[in-house]
């Protein structure tokens, strides 16, 4: 049986190399279109959770892996040599930034040389994980092919970037629009129709490095647009205007125009590094993109700008930071998720830590913190706690959070995410960015 045929008769086995927010969703749409999926992850955690039907991601639902394990669609393992039982191999490994904040693509390159060891004919190998411009066909391509197997004939080999966005309960792996770039044509078309089994649009684009570069214009365009507004939110407040006024009003405009909203930084595991990885890139192509890393500059001074805020608002109270009681409400990088990659928060909370505050947080999303060596606990949000507060921080907007009782309860107010738009502060409690 041909590969196209075997591909859309559902009778190639899957593997997917990585169980984490984008792996594992990425396994159960494939499990759910009818495919024999394998999932390869070194945490044995992660391992014994999906065989028990338990899912560690929140967009995942426990119903659905419990369905596909129990019918036999879906397993897990620690073990690289099942992949020499697999005909589709999909990389989904992390690929964090190093402390010089560099690419570390160490993990993609350790899965790629696994993969060489069982590499043969008619394999396919897809990237997902978000890389710099490059990396499949200078990186992934020249380990495999020195297997002595030729892409494009032997086996094939693509990057489709992921999209996932955690939380979001509109879009999801099955209607979200999948690019796929292969290193050649052949490869492209082979790819394209194994996605189009499990996902409603697949979009082809002519090259490996136009689908990389594809997904991190995407993050830099939204990275780029969040530092313009967040400096627009500095600007307000130096004029003595409302910046929200400011966005909803030109957001009246029927075209030309695109809503982005500040706050105190970006975070998450996309938008404040996939930018990073382009800079990277043409840095070594000896060019500096000065409009990308003056964005990070911003995005990255909102949390200094957020505690200066919080000092502002304390000194009107005869209050400084040293010694005030403060609560923290939200710590996620984003609304109802519990990723604190990257998180805003993490730096507003060193910050305050450093001057001295009596700080608590609350987000029962994210238990436990660990900030610079000291272990902090989400406490309980209870009215008697706000009383005591000497200023409360909204930081991250959590849909369960009932402002109206919070305000009411607190004595001072920093909003960080217009969460309070539509409450009436006669009194003056409430500060906004």
């Amino acid at each position: 049986m041909r590969l196209k045929d075997k591909i859309i008769k559902k009778k190639i086995t899957m593997g997917i190399i990585g169980l984490g927010y984008v792996g594992l969703p990425l396994a159960v749409r494939f499990a759910s279109a009818g495919f024999d999926v394998t999932g390869i992850e070194i945490n044995e955690g992660k391992v014994r959770k999906v065989n028990q039907g338990k899912s560690d991601v929140p967009d995942v639902r426990e119903k659905e892996i419990q369905r596909l394990v129990s019918q036999g669609k879906l397993r897990a393992t620690t073990r690289y040599e099942t992949l020499k039982d697999l005909d589709v191999l999909i990389i989904c490994v992390p690929t964090p930034l190093r402390k010089t904040k560099d690419p570390d693509i160490s993990y993609i390159v350790q899965a790629v040389r696994e993969i060489k060891k069982y590499l043969r004919e008619e394999h396919v190998i897809v990237l997902e994980s978000t890389t710099y411009p490059g990396t499949t066909r200078e990186l992934v391509l020249p380990e495999l092919e020195s297997s002595g197997l030729k892409v494009g004939k032997d086996f094939f080999l693509a990057f489709s970037p992921e999209r996932v966005d955690p939380g979001n309960s509109r879009y999801n792996i099955k209607n979200t629009p999948k690019v796929v770039g292969g290193i050649t044509p052949e490869c492209t078309e082979i790819v394209r129709l194994l996605y189009s089994q499990a996902i409603e649009e697949v979009i082809p684009v002519s090259s490996s490095e136009v689908a990389e570069m594809a997904k991190l214009l995407e993050n830099t365009f939204r990275a780029t647009n969040i530092a313009l507004v967040n400096e627009m939110a500095i600007i307000s407040d130096k004029l003595g205007v409302n910046v929200w006024e400011i966005i909803d009003a030109a957001s009246t405009k029927p075209f030309g125009f695109m809503p982005f909203y500040p706050g105190p930084g970006s975070g998450g595991p996309c938008i404040p590094i996939d930018p990073r990885y382009l800079s990277w890139k043409l840095r070594t192509l000896d060019y500096n993109p000065r409009f990308i890393q003056l964005a990070e500059e911003i995005n990255l001074s909102m949390a200094s700008y957020v505690v200066e805020k919080i000092g502002q608002a304390l000194n009107k109270l005869r209050k400084s930071i040293n010694g005030s009681r403060i609560l923290i409400l939200g710590v996620a990088y984003k609304k109802n998720v519990g990723d604190i990659r990257e998180a805003p928060a993490l730096e507003v909370i060193s910050g305050l830590l450093d001057k001295g505050a009596n700080l608590v947080y609350n987000d029962p999303y994210v238990p436990k913190l660990n900030i610079e060596g000291k272990v902090l606990k989400s406490v309980s949000l209870k009215d008697n706690l706000l009383n005591q507060m000497d200023c409360v921080v909204i930081i991250t907007d959590h849909s369960f959070y009932d402002f109206e009782w919070i305000v009411k309860n607190a004595k001072l107010v920093i909003d960080t995410r217009n969460a309070t738009k539509n409450i009436t502060d006669s009194t003056g409690k409430i500060i906004k960015i």
